[in-house]
């Protein structure tokens, strides 16, 4: 790898950037899980979501009573709300409290699979003042419903994207769960997306986690890892009539900024926090349950993001096993904390994939 001047001046002002939010840990970002419950059984699905999970859905009163907490301490212009799950839609009661968040002036959107947002539904989360959304789509109609594991997840999905793109006022894109099944197809299904309408497109690789951390069929080789980055920059470099950007998942060497428009910075617990549906405060919702800094049932959620969050906001303690010589840890400090197992073990490195 070799990295130019101009990429080695960035990185270094992002390094110096990066200290300063972990000692004043801005809050940008909040997702709220409101639901494990899903209509679907994806292959890939990282907290393991059921039907009928054993965690009730959280109180949308429990949830307000936390945002009426942070009111005081934050410009709630600046601090985006995130619903997700499970399949955020399945809860009735979204649009009620997108209505109060609204009320209280913080921007909201919506994480879905699509399945549930026809035009009625759609009408009604935008009256409550919904900001954006973010559909998933993984592919072709064979490759989508076999992650899915739902014979009609592609037409529905297809349906709701339709519908956004009638709305000339709502922030929308499309994401997509890059795996050995719809890699072949990137091509083509980048031109079918153009042909919706589609104006953003986000594409992220499979962690191995969850229902994925043993299934062969969802794991890129580093050959396709490498493909699926030259894609993207081609795609940026060439490709004026869709926005297309990978995940901020992992430090990318020198496709840094040619792959998104940002150099990567893991923003979990320093920018980003999740409440859980058991109440659980974390950083983003990927990072799983140890790495949970406290609870919305016995913690101050504002005390708790002041006070705590050592482990995502200093980063020495990653820096062992490979990471302990590698010669890019001051730009990466470990990688995205989704990418560790619960006994701190780095399950998948980014940037050895692309140089080793």
């Amino acid at each position: 790898m070799s990295l130019t001047l101009k990429q080695r001046v960035g990185l270094e002002l992002q390094r110096s950037l990066r200290k300063t939010d972990e000692q004043l840990h801005p809050l940008r970002t909040l997702f709220w899980e409101c639901t494990l419950r899903c209509n679907m059984r994806c292959r890939h699905c990282g907290s393991d979501c059921k039907v009928s999970p054993t965690v009730p859905d959280m109180p949308a009163e429990d949830f307000l009573r936390v945002m009426d907490t942070i009111a005081p301490h934050v410009d709630p212009h600046k601090v985006f709300i995130i619903f997700t799950g499970g399949e955020a839609l399945l809860r009735s009661d979204l649009e009620q409290v997108g209505l109060e968040l609204y009320r209280r002036e913080y921007p909201w959107g919506v994480v879905t699979n699509g399945f549930l947002l026809n035009e009625t539904r759609l009408q009604r989360l935008m009256a409550s003042g919904m900001h954006s959304i973010t559909v998933s789509l993984d592919g072709f109609e064979q490759q989508h419903n076999w992650i899915r594991c739902h014979p009609q997840s592609f037409e529905k999905a297809t349906r709701a994207i339709k519908l956004l793109v009638e709305q000339k006022d709502l922030l929308w894109d499309v994401v997509t769960c890059v795996n050995p099944q719809n890699y072949p197809y990137l091509k083509d299904f980048k031109e079918y997306l153009i042909s919706l309408g589609v104006p953003a497109w986000r594409l992220f690789s499979i962690f191995p986690m969850g229902r994925a951390a043993d299934n062969p069929d969802l794991q890129f080789t580093d050959k396709q890892f490498r493909g699926l980055m030259d894609f993207i920059k081609n795609c940026r470099e060439n490709e004026p009539r869709i926005n297309v950007s990978y995940a901020c998942e992992g430090f990318l060497g020198d496709y840094e900024q040619k792959v998104r428009d940002h150099f990567f910075f893991c923003r979990s617990g320093v920018e980003v926090a999740s409440i859980r549906c058991d109440g659980a405060i974390s950083g983003c919702t990927s990072v799983r349950s140890h790495m949970d800094q406290g609870n919305i049932y016995q913690d101050d959620f504002w005390e708790v993001w002041q006070k705590r969050f050592q482990v995502m906001r200093d980063r020495s303690w990653a820096k062992k096993d490979q990471c302990k010589d590698c010669k890019v840890w001051r730009y990466c400090e470990g990688g995205g904390l989704h990418l560790y197992s619960d006994n701190g073990k780095l399950l998948t490195c980014h940037y050895h994939r692309l140089y080793q």
